[in-house]
């Protein structure tokens, strides 16, 4: 048995996020955002840490490692959960860092998402931008929504991932998940492959570059239902972002396609709970809407802020107003919304009531 599965039971039932493996320290878990010492564990030194490490990949695979410094993969221990591995070359030696991932897929329902969320496992067309920072739970929202989809309709749902994350079992749908470096070369050569293989929706882990953003713009312009991420913290930043990924002569023609074909952006954060037991997501939501093609097609961003606004009753809503949602009902600190918010001054006064 690998002795790191030790450490992965420990991370499991104390209901950690992430493990932390650093030369020269004691193993170490993210816990409801906070990192934190595992007790009864001395300090790493660098041999023991690769021999650890060495246990969970193949010759292949750790030759990778060493002639790269990086290795990114999955680890999956059976009746614990599914881990994201990357191991690391740094200044003091060897580290890696696990994140688990649930063998159980948490449903949109117990994510506790907004209605305007759950409605999205019902398109048949058009992209879908989940966002965030990394850490912010976008995953695991992507997840809740193709495992609706999968329960609710008979669609082929192919996804590109690096590496394959939650693992998702065939109930109406029918799953092709393929792992980018293992089955395939390239996000965009996968993309490519997916709009000749009958795909209604495609999943794709992250949109890293222009190919990977025109491909899945392209896809859901050809009726494809495409989910993908972004490292960005608002529905206006993910717009600009994907628009600034091209050169400028070819800005106003990605425009006019991302205008035709983009249904919804949801922009995640991740927040620690008031009484410091777990996390809770906060979102912001905007959704297709008649104005919306005419907005990005002109470049007119700023004017994204009035169509959320003017779109509550739809579902849509301002990440600020999702986050004094969440402190009216207590769920949330004032500090963690004061940090989180884009205009602080709204959240100002309360920060005297800690």
């Amino acid at each position: 048995m690998a002795r790191l599965h030790e450490l992965f039971r420990y991370l499991r039932d104390e209901k950690g996020s992430d493990l932390h493996l650093v030369s020269g320290l004691e193993p170490r878990m993210r816990r409801h955002g906070h990192l934190e010492a595992i007790p009864n564990w001395e300090r790493l030194t660098t041999e023991g840490l690769a021999g650890m490490l060495r246990e969970l990949v193949s010759d292949e695979r750790w030759q990778e490692f060493e002639r790269d410094g990086d290795l990114d993969f999955a680890y999956g221990l059976d009746g614990v959960a599914r881990f994201r591995g990357n191991y690391l070359r740094q200044e003091h030696g060897i580290s890696a860092v696990f994140r688990i991932i649930p063998q159980k897929i948490l449903t949109l329902e117990e994510l506790r998402v907004a209605p305007a969320i759950e409605t999205l496992s019902d398109l048949r067309q058009g992209l879908v931008l989940v966002t965030g920072p990394t850490g912010s739970g976008k995953s695991t929202t992507l997840a809740a929504i193709i495992d609706r989809i999968n329960r609710k309709h008979a669609r082929h749902i192919v996804t590109i991932e690096d590496p394959i994350e939650f693992v998702h079992p065939e109930i109406r749908s029918v799953f092709s998940q393929r792992e980018v470096g293992r089955d395939t070369p390239s996000f965009g050569h996968a993309l490519k492959s997916a709009i000749r293989q009958d795909a209604d929706v495609i999943l794709v882990g992250e949109m890293r570059d222009q190919e990977t953003i025109a491909l899945a713009i392209t896809a859901a312009e050809m009726g494809a239902l495409v989910f993908g991420t972004l490292h960005t913290n608002s529905a206006t930043n993910t717009i600009d972002r994907l628009i600034d990924a091209f050169p400028a002569d070819q800005q106003a023609q990605i425009r006019t396609t991302l205008a035709e074909s983009l249904a919804a952006i949801v922009a995640q954060l991740l927040l620690r709970t008031a009484d410091g037991q777990g996390r809770v997501a906060a979102n912001e939501i905007l959704l297709r809407t008649s104005g919306l093609p005419n907005v990005i097609r002109e470049g007119n961003t700023p004017m994204i802020r009035s169509i959320i606004q003017g779109g509550r009753k739809e579902g849509m809503q301002m990440m600020d107003d999702a986050l004094a949602d969440l402190l009216e009902r207590k769920v949330i600190s004032p500090r963690d919304a004061h940090q989180k918010a884009a205009e602080k001054a709204r959240f100002e006064e309360f920060l005297d009531e800690e």
